[in-house]
C-alpha cells in the first residue's frame, strides 16, 4: 500500500483526491456508498502489476475530496463533470480511459458512457446494472410507495435527519452497520429498512464480527475517514435521485454502445430486486446496453464483490480490457 501515490487534482471547480499506481493505459475506478478509493485497494495493486495505470478517486463529498455544502451540487451532471475533467487530466493526449464502477460508482459510470461515450474505451461495472428511465414516475416516490417510509432511500432524503440518527448511534457503529456486517445481512433480507431508533437491528453495545474479506485494520480505515467527514456528502447522492430523474429526460430511450462487461454476486440485494433477474438475463439489459458483451454472476458473493473476490474480479477486468487496447 505504501507504493500507492496520493495527490489532489483540481477539476470542475473542486479538489478531488486520487490514489494511483503503475504505468500504462489508465483504469479509472469509481467507488460506491458508503465507501472510498480504498475499496479498490486490491485492484490498484494487482492491475498496476499487469501493465495498467490504476487510478481511484474519492468522489466529491467523500474522503479527502472536497465536500460542497449545497445538496444541489451532487447531481449526476456535477459528478460526471468531475470525471470528464479528471479523465482529461489523467490522459491529456487521448483523453479516454478504461472505467470500472461499483454501486453508485457503477451508476455514474453508466451515466458517463451515456453522456460522454468518447471518454470511455471500455467499461466493467459491478453490482448495479444500467437501469432504464421511466419518464412518468419519480424514483423516490416509487421506492416510498413500494417499500414504505422506513426504506433506506426514503430515510436518506430529509437533510440532517438521518445524520442526526447516525450521530446518536456513532460513526463507528454506522460504518460497521453499513460496510461491515449488517449490510451483508440486509442483502438477504430485501428490502433494506432503517426504522427510527432501530437502524441496524442490534444493540449498540453488541460486538460485531467482521466478514472474512475485511480485516480490522481495513474496516478502521473507513471508520476513521467518515469520523472526519461525516455522511452528508455521500447521502446527498441519494437526495438528488429525483433531480437526476428530471435532468435525464432528454436521454430517455438512449442506448449505451460502449463495450461493457457486468459482474455481480448471486447474493447481492440488487440481484434479488423484483424483476431484476429477468431484466439482466432475458433481453432488457442487452436492449438498453447494446455494447454489453458478457454478464458474470459469481456464486456465494454479496454486494462488495471487488473486496470479496478480488482475484477473480481482477482477472475478469484484465481479460476484458486486454481486448480494447
Amino acid at each position: 500500500m505504501e507504493a500507492i501515490r496520493h495527490r489532489m487534482v483540481e477539476v470542475n471547480g473542486i479538489n478531488i483526491h486520487i490514489a494511483e499506481k503503475g504505468k500504462g493505459p489508465v483504469i479509472l475506478f469509481l467507488h460506491g456508498f458508503p465507501e472510498l478509493w480504498y475499496s479498490w485497494r486490491h485492484q490498484i495493486l494487482a492491475l498496476s502489476n499487469m501493465g495498467y495505470r490504476t487510478v481511484a478517486p474519492d468522489l466529491r463529498g467523500y474522503g479527502y475530496s472536497d465536500i460542497p455544502e449545497s445538496v444541489d451540487s451532487y447531481t449526476c451532471f456535477h459528478i460526471v463533470g468531475d470525471l470528464v475533467e479528471l479523465i482529461d487530466v489523467l490522459d491529456p493526449h487521448e483523453r479516454k480511459v478504461f472505467v470500472v464502477g461499483h454501486d453508485w460508482g457503477a451508476i455514474l459510470a453508466w451515466f458517463l458512457c451515456l453522456f460522454r461515450p468518447d471518454k470511455v474505451k471500455a467499461l466493467v461495472n459491478l453490482s448495479v446494472p444500467f437501469l432504464r428511465f421511466d419518464r412518468n414516475i419519480k424514483p423516490v416516490e416509487l421506492w416510498r410507495a413500494y417499500y414504505g417510509s422506513d426504506h433506506y432511500i426514503s430515510r436518506f432524503q430529509e437533510y440532517g435527519e438521518i445524520e442526526g440518527e447516525f450521530a446518536w448511534v456513532g460513526t463507528d457503529r454506522v460504518e460497521n452497520g453499513l460496510v461491515r456486517i449488517e449490510l451483508r445481512e440486509f442483502l438477504t433480507d430485501f428490502p433494506v429498512l432503517l426504522p427510527k431508533g432501530k437502524l441496524f437491528k442490534r444493540p449498540l453495545d453488541e460486538p460485531i464480527t467482521l466478514p472474512s474479506w475485511l480485516s480490522e485494520e481495513e474496516a478502521n480505515y473507513y471508520v476513521t475517514q467518515f469520523q472526519k467527514t461525516g455522511f452528508t456528502g455521500p447521502l446527498n447522492f441519494y437526495r438528488n435521485l429525483d433531480r437526476n430523474w428530471e435532468l435525464l429526460k432528454p436521454w430517455v430511450g438512449c442506448k449505451i454502445e460502449t463495450p461493457a462487461k457486468f459482474m455481480m454476486g448471486d447474493k447481492d440485494l440488487v440481484y434479488h430486486m423484483p424483476g431484476m433477474k429477468d431484466y439482466i438475463h432475458n433481453g432488457g439489459f442487452q436492449e438498453d446496453v447494446p455494447g454489453l458483451k458478457e454478464v458474470v454472476v459469481l456464486e456465494g458473493v454479496d454486494h462488495f464483490i471487488s473486496m470479496e473476490k478480488p482475484s477473480e474480479v481482477n482477472q475478469y477486468i484484465f481479460d476484458f480490457f486486454s481486448q480494447y487496447h
